[in-house]
């Protein structure tokens, strides 16, 4: 029973880390040139935050990204960009200019071999991230790595 309580203390002591991680704008490491390789702007109306890195920090991560599709008048992605929450919500990062990324929210109708097909997401054009989302998801959360 002991243990028990052991790992529910440290699950709490986790979880508040990563709270308070959260709260942090910007990444502390910098990189070769003395920048914060990652800035994370805040939405004020609580949605999803604006990830804007450096070139050096996209090189790093390797990140890449696909078109959205259209087939049969729905919307599709590369299943890689498909992103699943906790709580099993779905989304995917967006690129919404060069090096700067938001999550949005998708709805995943099926899934076909590597394409999933959406009822509601980007729009057919947008470039969404199929590498490096997870490393995303890190930046908004505010893990440095150094964890």
């Amino acid at each position: 029973m002991r243990t028990g309580r052991s790992y529910g203390i440290a699950s709490l002591v986790v979880a508040g880390s990563l709270g308070l991680a959260g709260c942090s704008t910007v990444a502390t490491a910098e990189n070769d040139t003395g920048d914060a390789p990652a800035a994370v702007e805040t939405a004020a109306d609580g949605g999803p935050s604006r990830l804007t890195l450096v070139d050096e920090a996209v090189r790093r991560l390797g990140i890449e990204t696909a078109t959205v599709g259209s087939r049969g008048g729905a919307r599709t992605v590369p299943y890689a960009a498909v992103v699943y929450d906790a709580d099993g919500a779905t989304w995917t990062f967006v690129e919404t200019e060069p090096g700067v990324y938001q999550r949005q929210a998708i709805t995943v109708r099926s899934v076909d071999a590597d394409e999933a097909v959406l009822n509601a997401g980007p729009q057919p054009g947008t470039e969404v991230v199929t590498v490096g989302a997870a490393e995303l998801v890190g930046v908004e959360a505010g893990i440095s790595g150094g964890e």
